[in-house]
């Protein structure tokens, strides 16, 4: 195998494990936010409501649709929290989510 494509395929392996590791840290960052948000909602079902926060980011590509599924159930519970303080948090557990990630 030639030297050109040796490095292809480490470029193809390292893509591949960079787009694991994103989707990885990002379930886990909706897990974590997950439980954030039910604590803030006062739900007793933190784990069922992480659940929920997961499967809304099937909806669409992008963070758009968990951001939704957050902002709703925070409008619809009269829980006064600003999108920018949305988004920060969301920020804040991806960067967690890839520190507990790498840790393991």
């Amino acid at each position: 195998m030639s030297s050109l494509e040796e490095r292809g395929e480490g470029f193809e392996r390292k893509f591949a494990h960079d787009e694991e590791l994103k989707f990885k840290s990002e379930a886990r960052r909706n897990k974590l936010l997950g439980h954030w948000a039910a604590e803030q909602l006062g739900r007793d079902d933190a784990e069922a409501y992480a659940k929920e926060v997961i499967l809304s980011d099937f909806e669409e590509a992008g963070d758009d649709d968990v951001f939704r599924k957050i902002r709703g159930d925070f409008d619809a519970a009269d829980i006064s929290v600003s999108d920018q303080d949305i988004r920060k948090k969301m920020n804040e557990l991806l960067a967690k989510a890839v520190e507990q990630i790498q840790a393991e």
